[in-house]
């Protein structure tokens, strides 16, 4: 029902309202400022690096030369997209649920769910820990990305818990139908795995579900235009009720966002009926099995895993504790781009370099292993496809 949320929304009449806006550090003001915390959220996002760099990162399919295949800044939007309408209809935070959904991917590998899984490989063998997305985003906005003050000091993000939150609760890739906040105010560092807490607003839940409603149709409009479903429109038209005519990825999302706003309310969660929901399981089933597990995958996943292993050994086999730089300096005339790049980034997160400007965290001790590893897995996250493969091209060639 419409404003049948607006009671328990994220404003400042909500008993949790001290908790959602605040923030480990305080940002600093300006006094010509009109904006709301959210408000402030949200720009810094947009304004990162690490926002800009999602539109040169694979979703699903790796097409860089084809213009209308999804990448990961689009699905970001489309997720920002529908979860704004429910939002918006349910009578949520409509700030917050955008700052999130900007937010939710922050620092997600390149080379989409392949990328994560060869880092995640990385992570156990040398880490002996675990690398997942949302995760990973709550530390990129926690600690990596940086802007500049009104002086032109670098500082980190400062987010608000509400959108903190947002980040490392946003998994949608779990099956549950009925979804509701929690009550805890937790230290989100206490996460040790995807799904274990819930949201702690409405606002978080309505992102975490738009998520999985964004993904399921576009993957499929993608794989019809790349010809991979060839085989399989006869299951897929079945299993939607269709007879005939285009897979209309649009028609998928309206169709399950009417479906969630005219089932849900306070006292029982946000919720599908259980046509919608049986209709969603069936399309994610289809999906597993004939788009993200389908042979046509394999030979780019096979890439990205030569990529990917190829600069995090280059990078490490570097370390030397305090003569790791020495090293790095002796590789620079073979690969200029890859070891300028990295120490340059390096040296803004530990005390290795001038930090006049700076005015974030130090995360790295060089005299660590365990840092200086996790630093060459942060340093891959955020880069780019294009530039990932850019810099192994670097490294194999003369």
């Amino acid at each position: 029902m419409k404003n049948s949320f607006k009671l328990v929304s994220a404003n400042e009449n909500n008993l949790k309202w001290s908790n959602i806006i605040s923030r480990e550090t305080p940002l600093y003001s300006r006094n010509n400022d009109i904006r709301s915390e959210f408000e402030r959220d949200f720009t810094r996002v947009i304004h990162s690096n690490a926002y800009r760099r999602l539109k040169h990162k694979t979703q699903v399919f790796y097409s860089p030369q084809n213009d209308h295949i999804c990448t990961r800044i689009e699905h970001v939007n489309h997720v920002e997209s529908i979860s704004y309408t429910i939002a918006h209809y349910l009578g949520l935070n409509e700030e917050l649920t955008k700052a999130i959904a900007v937010s939710h991917d922050l620092g997600h590998s390149p080379f989409g769910h392949k990328g994560e899984k060869i880092l995640d490989e990385i992570c156990k063998k040398d880490l002996n820990s675990s690398f997942w997305h949302e995760k990973n985003g709550l530390y990129f906005v926690d600690n990596i990305e940086l802007l500049e003050d009104d002086e032109g000091c670098k500082r980190n993000l400062d987010l608000t818990y509400g959108v903190r939150d947002g980040i490392i609760s946003h998994c949608g890739e779990i099956d549950e139908n009925i979804i509701r906040p929690r009550d805890e105010f937790i230290n989100l560092k206490e996460y040790n795995y995807p799904n274990q807490f819930a949201p702690y607003t409405w606002e978080g839940c309505v992102v975490k579900i738009s998520d999985k409603i964004s993904y399921i149709g576009r993957d499929i409009e993608d794989a019809v235009s790349l010809g991979i479903l060839d085989e399989h429109l006869d299951k897929l038209y079945d299993l939607l009720g269709y007879t005939s005519g285009t897979i209309n990825n649009t028609v998928i999302i309206n169709t399950l966002i009417y479906d969630l706003c005219t089932n849900s309310s306070p006292e029982i969660g946000l919720c599908f009926s259980s046509e919608a929901l049986n209709l969603m399981n069936k399309i994610k089933k289809f999906n597993y099995e004939y788009i993200y597990l389908s042979d046509a995958l394999k030979p780019s996943d096979e890439y990205f895993s030569i990529v990917i292993n190829r600069i995090y050994c280059t990078l490490k086999n570097a370390y030397n504790g305090a003569t790791t730089f020495q090293n790095l300096d002796k590789l620079r005339k073979f690969y200029p781009n890859l070891i300028n790049g990295f120490v340059d980034w390096f040296s803004n997160f530990s005390t290795t370099g001038n930090r006049q400007n700076l005015k974030n965290k130090v995360l790295f001790d060089i005299q660590n292993s365990k840092d200086y590893y996790f630093a060459i897995i942060l340093y891959i996250a955020g880069m780019t496809d294009k530039f990932a493969i850019d810099t192994y091209n670097e490294i194999i060639g003369f």
